[in-house]
């Protein structure tokens, strides 16, 4: 089982450049990647510079960046900027987003997810390529950059996702997934190409925590229960009763109130440390090909304790 590193995923109270030390954490530790996920709070492209830059020698992936907010240029082109500025071979994550994202924060339409996301992982590919990218190609501007040469990871739950995934992607990635859940994607993702990507998961991680650690899990959790494609995934979890709250428009409060006290540890990797390891086993026999940790942080200073824990051979 590969093993990375998630630096910015879920939006939280903890302090945002939180993410620059476990980024150092992890580079520190010895990981050999770290995402930096994009959100209200940062772009992922130049929180992956500003890591690239205060590290030594992790890979960067910057996302999943939201394909209906970004145009295809404008992914290749950041990508290939950090790329440049770093040194570092740099991956992007492509995904669909939310509502509440997308048109909420960004006041761009979600109409058209799906199409969206074909647009942007066709143009990805066709740059790495060298060939014509994005609507009028480059207008006669010539290429400076080279393409970023990290893997192309698609963030997908849905069937036409999945295939989109099967068809361009060198990674497919899942969220907040149970050992059940992930088995089940991976034969759907299996069948719907001929070489199917590898498959990860960001899996919320604490090896022994303490009452703030697991109490940011569990928030984490809560804060996805509005979103409606993770409502599937979450009513399979056995979370049926807190998703039925959140279509109701129930608050934060109430949706953390209604989570099973087991929710963290059902769809990640909570406990100590023989555990977590045990859990990992699990996912591994699933199907799931790397487990991308997104560390608790509150009682635990950039997931210093998680990381090391699970880097310790032992």
């Amino acid at each position: 089982m590969r093993l990375s590193v998630v630096a910015a995923a879920r939006e939280d109270e903890q302090p945002p450049t939180e993410a620059l030390d476990v980024a150092a954490v992890a580079d520190r530790l010895g990981y050999g990647e770290v995402w930096l996920g994009e959100g209200p709070t940062w772009d992922s492209f130049a929180l992956a510079a500003a890591v690239g830059a205060a590290t030594t020698r992790i890979a960067l992936t910057a996302g999943p960046v939201p394909v209906s907010v970004r145009d295809p240029y404008s992914i290749v082109r950041g990508a290939a900027s950090v790329e440049a500025v770093t040194g570092r071979p740099v991956g992007v994550a492509l995904g669909t987003s939310s509502v509440r994202v997308v048109e909420g924060v960004h006041g761009r339409s979600r109409a058209t997810p799906v199409g969206d996301l074909r647009d942007s992982a066709a143009a990805y590919v066709a740059h790495r390529r060298g060939e014509a990218y994005g609507v009028t190609g480059t207008h006669g501007f010539q290429r400076r950059l080279p393409p970023a040469t990290g893997p192309l990871t698609i963030a997908a739950f849905g069937d036409r996702a999945i295939r989109i995934a099967a068809r361009y992607a060198d990674r497919m990635l899942l969220d907040l997934v149970s050992p059940a859940q992930v088995r089940e994607l991976r034969a759907k993702l299996h069948a719907a190409g001929e070489r199917p990507p590898t498959l990860a998961a960001w899996l919320p991680a604490a090896v022994d925590p303490d009452d703030a650690s697991y109490a940011q899990l569990m928030r984490g959790v809560a804060g996805y229960l509005p979103v409606r494609g993770y409502q599937d995934v979450f009513v399979a979890a056995g979370f049926g009763a807190a998703v039925e709250l959140a279509q109701r428009g129930a608050g934060p409060d109430e949706l953390l109130a209604a989570l099973p006290e087991h929710a963290a540890r059902t769809v990640g990797l909570v406990g100590d440390a023989r555990t977590v390891r045990d859990r990992i086993a699990e996912y591994a026999e699933a199907g799931l090909d790397e487990i991308a940790l997104v560390p608790a942080t509150a009682g635990d200073p950039g997931g210093a304790r998680t990381l090391s824990a699970l880097m310790d051979p032992q």
